[in-house]
């Protein structure tokens, strides 16, 4: 079956009137990118199911979701990144068959439903993809366990000793050996299996662990059969560039603005926040990386920042900065939780949500929900779709303190007569005002922030404020 493509409405524009920075390439096919807004799930922790393995009785979680799509579309996003949905043991990440739901979200059609429903409503669909390792159960590793010289063992790489390789010492997660024509072979037509039913995008999870070669075998028949699915891969740190060429990925995760962000704000240093907006300005040269204040694998935003009054300030920068923005579930609603490097330590930052009807606001029944970080989240969203150029957006630091900082954020060529497109971000962590005068603010020219304004020619921000404002021509 051919890859269906959702409905678009003018939010998801398509490439032929495509407006974003022209030196950040996109593929054609792909160019529905640079305007997708990410709601990531993790779908597990959200419909509540049992991630012990204690138990894995069946039910239909999935479609749990299908409602909470108003909710996604009330943000204002246009994308649903769901984590990991294919038969495991306990929380997703050991999988035991890449080509079946499991049981605790549902079955094959329940994934489809939800995809379907999506669609219907103009949303994209990211698969979370867990090909670096297997667990346990996964039938070819058991096979191999059963009989060392069986065909199956070629699947799974060995270490020095010569005993299964394992992730990052995790003893339930055994590394497949990327070298093998069959994992290759199994990977691709895996894919390319969820692309037919529907899938828009694909997360390499652990991608960093994954030999670039690898992936670049394995992506040519999903490339051929489905020219716009998206593919990311999880990166931490290393060569993004390299992995994205030699790898043939679009995109990977920006943990290192990531890092800048929480880290520079929460320590009061924006001098570490600058320095990574200089990395970050060299990635988009080749890519557009996936950008986040929170995830399913870190302590949440509210939490990272002691002072709630810089929350904000994170979020702002999300929305502003080029890359392909995602919100993890919650985040929106201003929860909090940290993450434990325990056993169990993942639970609080990946929460059940409540069975939704759609007639309710999601504040109301979220326990612990801040309206007016759902408020501040869809004012932002709005900012972005108002200027889709920010997805390849520059950024200049015009100046820069630890307690402050004003960027000038750049689109080329979109504006009047082939003019760049300019947006001015002034954010001050400190108790004195911060008075920017040069780019000087149009007369007309405020666009959103709190605690700052406008004085005559002078853009005023007031103690741990932040502004966005479009400079004079």
């Amino acid at each position: 079956m051919q890859h269906s493509t959702p409905a678009t409405d003018g939010s998801t524009p398509t490439s032929a009137d495509s407006t974003s920075d022209a030196r950040t390439p996109t593929a054609p096919e792909r160019a529905w990118t640079e305007h997708v807004i990410w709601w990531h799930v993790y779908p597990l922790g959200f419909g509540g199911a049992d991630t012990t393995g204690a138990d894995r009785s069946p039910q239909p979680r999935l479609l749990d979701l299908v409602p909470w799509l108003d909710h996604l579309l009330a943000l204002g996003a246009n994308g649903l990144a769901l984590g990991p949905v294919f038969a495991s043991s306990t929380h997703g990440y050991d999988t035991i068959d890449w080509l079946r739901v499991d049981p605790r979200l549902g079955t094959d059609d329940d994934l489809v439903t939800l995809i379907d429903a999506a669609h219907a409503k103009g949303v994209r669909v990211m698969l979370d993809g867990v090909f670096n390792h297997v667990g346990p159960e996964f039938p070819a590793l058991q096979e191999a366990r059963a009989d060392s010289s069986s065909p199956a063992a070629a699947l799974f790489r060995r270490d020095e000793h010569g005993e299964l390789a394992t992730f990052e010492g995790h003893g339930g997660l055994i590394a497949l050996d990327h070298s093998s024509p069959e994992v290759v072979r199994t990977v691709s037509e895996v894919l390319v299996h969820w692309a037919d039913r529907g899938a828009d995008a694909w997360r390499l999870d652990a991608a960093y662990s994954v030999p670039s070669s690898f992936w670049a075998e394995v992506l040519p028949p999903l490339r051929e059969s489905h020219p716009d699915v998206w593919v990311v891969g999880e990166v931490l740190h290393g060569d993004y560039a390299a992995a994205v060429r030699d790898g043939g990925l679009d995109s990977v995760t920006q943990y290192e603005l990531w890092q800048g962000t929480w880290h520079g704000i929460q320590d009061v240093n924006l001098h570490e926040l600058a320095w990574a907006l200089t990395r970050h300005d060299e990635f988009l040269d080749e890519f557009a990386p996936l950008t986040f204040v929170g995830n399913h694998d870190v302590t949440r935003i509210a939490s990272q920042i002691d002072d709630e009054r810089h929350h904000a300030h994170a979020v702002v920068l999300l929305f502003t900065l080029g890359g392909v923005p995602s919100v993890y579930y919650g985040d929106e609603l201003g929860l909090r939780a940290v993450k434990e490097e325990r056993v169990g330590g993942d639970d609080a930052i990946r929460p059940a949500f409540p069975r939704w009807s759609g007639d309710d606001g999601a504040v109301s029944l979220v326990a612990g929900a801040d309206p007016a970080v759902l408020g501040l989240h869809q004012e932002l969203v709005g900012v972005r779709r108002r200027h889709p150029w920010l997805h390849g957006a520059r950024t200049r630091t015009v100046s820069v303190t630890n307690e402050t900082l004003v960027l000038e954020v750049r689109g080329a060529g979109g504006g009047a007569d082939g003019a760049d497109e300019l947006l001015v971000v002034a954010l001050n962590l400190g108790d004195e005002p911060l008075r920017v005068a040069d780019p000087t603010p149009a007369a007309d020219g405020w666009v959103a922030g709190r605690g700052a304004g406008l004085d005559g020619d002078v853009l005023v921000v007031g103690a741990h404020g932040w502004a966005v404002v479009a400079p004079r021509a």
